[in-house]
């Protein structure tokens, strides 16, 4: 994205250095096999996925992981770090990647419909005036699964992020997409722990949202 106008102080710090910076510090074998144990904990029950949407997907990640569950599955990507995204092509070039705000994105328009829409780590880093928009954009692209892994908080709190106000927010984010969206039903969750001797990860809370009705995977 050429001279981005961003709507949001958040867009614009992802978009920049610490964006880039963030790229090193979260890619590693140790990160693909703790993202590889929660997805097979976590998606152990659910119909075969043949199309996937991550939302904020940075370096591709936890798409390397869902690829070895999923190895005909359909991928694509939505990540505002132009860094990041010239990674990710090098590294997965099977991939459809799109280099734009998830605030400025149309995901139904320019990737159409999918099975599975995750988000993970995301969330947190969004202006909450800005939450609705992209918990619409969630639900409008998955015709079937949506999976929010994120810090939780049972009342929404801003906390300080290496340094930096206003950059992370934690609250119930899969509790304001069931209440937004009747049709929605909490299938699982779950917590990883930083402390975990196998797979430790950070203190996140993982959520498995399903549409009640709809068009499913065969």
């Amino acid at each position: 994205m050429s001279t981005p106008n961003f709507k949001t102080e958040q867009e614009a710090f992802w978009h920049g250095q610490f964006g880039n910076d963030y790229i090193a510090r979260n890619k590693s074998e140790q990160l693909l096999a703790a993202n590889l144990a929660l997805f097979s904990r976590a998606l152990a029950g659910i119909d075969r996925i043949k199309s996937c949407v991550e939302f904020g997907a940075n370096v591709g990640m936890n798409l390397r992981a869902l690829k070895l569950l999923f190895p005909e599955c359909a991928q694509h990507a939505i990540e505002i770090n132009a860094s990041a995204v010239a990674e990710l092509k090098a590294t997965m070039p099977t991939i459809n990647v799109l280099n734009a705000s998830l605030l400025d994105v149309d995901p139904a328009v320019l990737i159409g419909q999918v099975d599975f829409a995750l988000i993970k780590g995301v969330l947190i880093h969004i202006n909450p005036d800005a939450l609705p928009n992209v918990y619409q954009k969630l639900y409008d692209v998955s015709r079937r699964y949506i999976f929010i892994c994120e810090y939780y908080n049972p009342t929404p709190v801003s906390i300080d992020y290496r340094g930096n106000k206003d950059r992370l927010f934690k609250r119930d984010f899969a509790g304001e997409m069931l209440d937004r969206f009747p049709d929605l039903k909490l299938v699982d969750y779950g917590f990883r722990y930083r402390r975990d001797k196998s797979f430790p990860a950070d203190d996140t809370t993982w959520f498995l949202l399903e549409k009640r009705q709809g068009d499913p995977t065969p």
